[in-house]
């Protein structure tokens, strides 16, 4: 029992034109999405080097002693009431 070769059994069906066009649409649109994944990854990894310098530098500095802040309170003095 042998078959003949024939179009329809020889060759995949082609895919409609809607499908063609919406297969090119969802490759390009995953392309965009991946690369802006990829760059959103790469700048939050440079950030995150970029912190933890500063945070090491700051940490091997001593901090600067601040001018002491005053409260609220002694700003506005005791009211009294007459």
């Amino acid at each position: 029992m042998s078959r003949s070769a024939t179009k329809d059994n020889l060759f995949k069906p082609k895919p409609s034109k809607a499908e063609t066009k919406a297969d090119i649409t969802d490759h390009t649109a995953r392309a965009i999405i991946g690369d802006e994944a990829a760059r959103r990854e790469a700048k939050t990894a440079r950030l995150r080097q970029a912190r933890l310098e500063n945070e090491a530098k700051s940490s091997t500095t001593p901090a600067a002693p601040g001018k002491p802040r005053r409260s609220r309170a002694a700003k506005q003095g005791v009211r009294s009431s007459s």
